[in-house]
């Protein structure tokens, strides 16, 4: 098997399990606020990361470089987590991943003004055509606005903010400052809201929260090997594939059926996305904001990006190529 295909194919495996994750979340979200789902699933991602910071060659403290950026970063993480769970939990799973697949046009709009990048016409006419396809989702005057549609959007804002910030201070502040200043949020803010909205939880729900953090971190292990293997304008794009097993586990598990406008918005914005990939990738921009900031997380799932070794990122940013792609 080729390095593209073992990477496509471990970047396949991996968003399966995020979207089981996802499912698990929306499972939960039936009987439990998101502070509560978080709050727990936070709690047991603790060991599970510390495991891997054991592994951290860099010294230092746990004093962040940028202390302001980390603190908008950490913030908008922890939005990004609470927008997300509360989505999963009202809406339709596609319908949820349509809106949220907008991340990266919005890091290639943020990435101007934060980043200093240079948008191309090619890439901005994309940009606006995805935006279009957000457009065709929500479908604004015709259709209620509920809160899950602007949570859906909230996280993708989020989201995208705490991406761009982890491109402009990710290579001076250490991966422990990265990972477990959001968590540590998570843990004593959404803990905090949790008290109100409290529910005892019997020993199988806790155990799906559990399961919340364990497969996170599977997946993320296995979108580190993808990233590895293959280039990130193959493995970025495996991202959309959530939308398949969105369909398949909200018809049968759900009864949600896809709607036409769904449908069509989902497939303009996915469409729009590859293309931005692909144009950084062939241009080899030493920015890259999509595709190296790019990853999953949401609210206690921990980033990717810190655990490639150096000499990864060297050549993610000398070639465009092996770069970091999805959750925050």
């Amino acid at each position: 098997m080729g390095h593209n295909a073992k990477g496509a194919l471990l970047a396949l495996i991996a968003f399966g399990i995020y979207a089981t994750h996802d499912v698990v979340i929306k499972y939960l979200g039936g009987g439990y606020s998101p502070f509560q789902i978080i709050f727990f699933s936070t709690l047991m991602s603790f060991p599970l990361v510390s495991f891997m910071l054991m592994r951290d060659p860099q010294p230092g403290t746990l004093r962040p470089v940028y202390p302001m950026w980390t603190v908008i970063r950490t913030t908008a993480a922890v939005l990004n987590g609470m927008c997300a769970f509360y989505a999963f939990s009202v809406l339709p799973l596609a319908q949820t991943y349509a809106i949220l697949f907008a991340a990266p046009l919005l890091i290639t709009i943020l990435s101007i003004p934060l980043l200093g990048e240079q948008v191309g016409w090619r890439r901005g006419v994309a940009v606006l055509v995805g935006l279009l396809g957000v457009l065709v989702v929500l479908r604004p005057g015709s259709a209620p606005m509920s809160f899950g549609h602007l949570a859906a959007l909230g996280s993708a804002i989020f989201g995208a903010l705490a991406s761009i910030i982890v491109r402009k201070v990710g290579r001076e502040e250490r991966a422990v400052v990265l990972l477990l200043y959001p968590m540590a949020a998570n843990f004593v803010v959404v803990g905090a809201l949790m008290i109100a909205f409290y529910k005892p939880m019997p020993i199988i729900d806790f155990g799906a929260a559990s399961l919340i953090s364990i497969m996170g971190f599977i997946a993320g292990l296995f979108l580190i090997g993808a990233y590895k293997a293959g280039e990130a304008a193959i493995v970025a794009p495996m991202q959309y594939s959530q939308i398949l097993w969105a369909s398949a586990y909200g018809f049968f598990l759900f009864d949600e059926t896809i709607d036409t406008f769904t449908m069509i918005g989902a497939g303009i914005i996915i469409a729009s996305g590859i293309y931005i990939v692909l144009r950084e990738s062939s241009k080899g921009s030493s920015q890259t904001p999509v595709l190296r900031t790019r990853s999953r997380g949401y609210g206690a799932a921990f980033r990717i990006s810190p655990f490639l070794r150096p000499d990864d990122r060297r050549k993610m940013t000398n070639a465009g190529t092996r770069t970091v792609g999805e959750n925050q």
